[in-house]
């Protein structure tokens, strides 16, 4: 059987579960499980603290695993990842109280607190700065109100947490990070149960970015309308009973099928439909 490493709690945990139940496998129903087999899909699941599936994975004891790639890299694992998920988003940035630095060109000395230390030590030394890191485990910005350090560093999406602790954030992006499918470093790379498993995530991938569109148009304005909706190859075209109409289906990016609709109303379309696709292989 395949071995799969799943987050067990966090923000990872409930929407790697939700797409690998759009991809077609069984998953836990209660958070006490720590191992669920799906013997119909030949997988193995194991539900594990996510900063710790990293280190799995690279020892060869589970084939693959759904992690973040801030704990990926932070872990200094001998792993990769393979499949971005386009869940879990975040950016990794610096930040500390006003008129401090402006960035790592000013960290020489100072001591930085931070819950992903190999990826801030790893950061500093790409950038030429000695400066001294504390680990924490959570809650980083009240280091600096106790004096524990000049300068944090830990995930930032609106900022909003660091202003109302008086903080400001300082320099370039650290990284960017998202849910992943990771491998072991050398593991083969054509492995069919794991190409089965990346098959059925990116069609959840693409079933979640795109609707299948269906509309009836006139003959004369068909060259038109394609060009507004020309598919990921191309559309299908079926004569209609009216002569001069015919019917044509195609997939169109989720995000702009509000936008499409009204244009192809506007060239004469009529019947314009659009319906989630659940599943899909490209």
């Amino acid at each position: 059987m395949l071995r799969i490493a799943v987050p067990n709690k966090g923000a990872l945990s409930g929407s790697a579960m939700a797409m690998l139940h759009e991809a077609g496998y069984q998953q836990r129903k209660e958070s006490k499980e720590l191992v669920l087999v799906d013997p119909e899909n030949e997988v193995e699941f194991f539900y594990l603290r996510p900063r710790d599936i990293a280190i799995y994975v690279s020892s060869g004891k589970l084939d693959i695993g759904i992690t973040g790639r801030d704990l990926l890299l932070d872990s200094g694992a001998d792993a990769e990842e393979i499949l971005q998920l386009g869940f879990a988003r975040s950016t990794f940035r610096y930040a500390t109280k006003p008129g401090t630095a402006t960035g790592p060109q000013d960290f020489d000395g100072m001591t930085i607190a931070t819950s992903y230390e190999g990826i801030v030590a790893a950061h500093l030394t790409e950038a030429g700065v000695k400066a001294s890191i504390v680990h924490l485990d959570g809650a980083v910005e009240t280091a600096i109100e106790l004096g524990v350090a000049q300068i944090i560093a830990d995930v930032v999406e609106t900022g909003t947490s660091m202003r109302n602790a008086g903080l400001e954030v300082i320099g370039d992006p650290i990284m960017t990070s998202e849910a992943v499918v990771i491998r072991r470093n050398g593991a083969p790379a054509d492995d069919p149960k794991v190409q089965q498993f990346l098959r059925r995530l990116q069609g959840v991938l693409v079933a979640r970015s795109y609707v299948m569109m269906d509309y009836d148009c006139r003959v004369e304005h068909l060259e038109r309308a394609v060009a507004l909706t020309p598919g990921l190859e191309s559309p299908t075209i079926s004569p209609l009973h009216h002569e001069g109409w015919v019917a044509v289906r195609s997939m169109v990016a989720a995000k702009e099928a509000q936008r499409i609709m009204d244009d192809l109303y506007e060239l004469g379309a009529r019947a314009i439909l659009t319906t989630a696709i659940h599943a899909c292989r490209l």
